[in-house]
């Protein structure tokens, strides 16, 4: 069981920030990996609909004989992390939030701002985080159509990008801002391109690191790491495979075969 892959899944690309993260602290391990490229993006779409697409998700791990599930999209974690944990009580589940805790007990200014999907920023979810973590620190939400779509496409650079991306920073500086939370595991492929438009003493806070740790200590507790040398990932994609192949080097710095989800 300890040599068992982990499955990790996103609306698309954005989820492989979260699993680099993962293959940093757990080199060992046989990382599983679906892009459901065909449905990006989770944040335009029912809560129903994508607690269906957990489901499948999870269904499929499961027949791969997955020891653990990450699920590396803030929004399917939002609509349903919940019910996965009750479907599968003894499996290891870990999901996304937006890191408005570390960004409350960071911010120097009081300001806190957030860049995420409208499906995130509008969850019940994540206004707990507020009502738990921010009472004390003002927080400006910026919900970003449109990035994830170019991200999905390999844009990084474009002057498209850059003004988009611009227009959704600006309100942020603009109210004083000095720590951004990226709410999105897409964004943190903008970090090069962002740290050219903030000042250098800005934070950036993403999540991706801490659901790596949280997946080892889960991991640890029932005595799964694993121990030998790890294959290549895999990966499925409910959309084109060969524009998937073209992507994922952009933004996946390690080898991995592709093949189509079909569900």
């Amino acid at each position: 069981m300890r040599e068992a892959p982990i499955g990790v899944f996103d609306s698309g690309v954005g989820g492989l920030s979260v699993l680099a993260e993962i293959q940093r602290l757990l080199p060992n391990e046989t990382l599983l990996y679906v892009a459901d490229c065909g449905n990006v993006p989770y944040g335009e779409k029912t809560p129903e609909f994508i607690r269906q697409r957990c489901s499948v998700m999870a269904g499929f791990f499961q027949e791969q004989g997955a020891k653990a599930l990450v699920l590396a999209c803030n929004t399917a974690t939002v609509a349903g992390v919940a019910d996965l944990r009750r479907d599968y009580p003894d499996w290891p589940i870990v999901g996304m939030e937006p890191a408005v805790k570390p960004a409350a007990a960071a911010t120097r200014s009081g300001v806190v701002g957030v860049l995420a999907t409208t499906g995130t920023l509008q969850s019940a979810k994540f206004a707990a985080l507020l009502d738990r973590f921010a009472t004390d620190v003002q927080v400006i939400t910026q919900p970003c159509p449109g990035l994830v779509e170019l991200i999905e496409n390999g844009d990084l650079h474009s002057p498209a990008l850059r003004q988009l991306l611009s227009s959704y920073v600006a309100p942020l500086l603009a109210a004083g801002c000095d720590t951004i939370i990226l709410g999105c595991t897409h964004y943190p492929f903008l970090k090069p391109l962002l740290r050219q438009m903030i000042p250098e003493d800005i934070s950036l806070i993403d999540t991706g690191a801490a659901v790596a740790r949280q997946l080892q200590r889960l991991l640890s507790a029932r005595d799964l790491l694993a121990e030998g040398s790890a294959r290549e990932a895999q990966f499925w994609t409910s959309s084109d495979p060969v524009h998937f192949g073209h992507i994922l080097p952009i933004l996946w710095k390690g080898l991995g075969v592709v093949d189509r989800f079909g569900r």
